[in-house]
């Protein structure tokens, strides 16, 4: 499975190095306060990576929420083994007679 994943990552790789050879046109992105021009590749890679920040931080505190719940479940878990086990250890009383 390891070696799957390397061979995944470097064709991801070679993906994006032939797609920046193939792109390496310049673009001029013009700001409120001026302009500047890269290559396409360039902007693309900047864009995308700024859309990776974006969604970790949309995502951040659903899963700071998901982690809190799972703690508290976790120690709900524990204390009813903990009462699950204290209550196989009581003695058996026999209420026939």
């Amino acid at each position: 499975m390891r070696y799957f994943s390397y061979v995944i990552i470097i064709i991801l790789i070679l993906l994006g190095i032939t797609f920046a050879v193939l792109n390496s046109d310049t673009v001029t992105v013009h700001y409120y306060s001026g302009e500047q021009a890269l290559p396409l590749s360039l902007l693309m890679a900047i864009s995308f990576a700024i859309g990776i920040i974006i969604g970790v931080l949309v995502m951040l505190p659903k899963v700071w929420r998901l982690r809190l719940e799972r703690r508290r479940l976790r120690k709900k878990l524990k204390h009813a083994e903990q009462e699950i086990e204290n209550l196989r250890q009581l003695p058996v009383k026999d209420n026939h007679l």
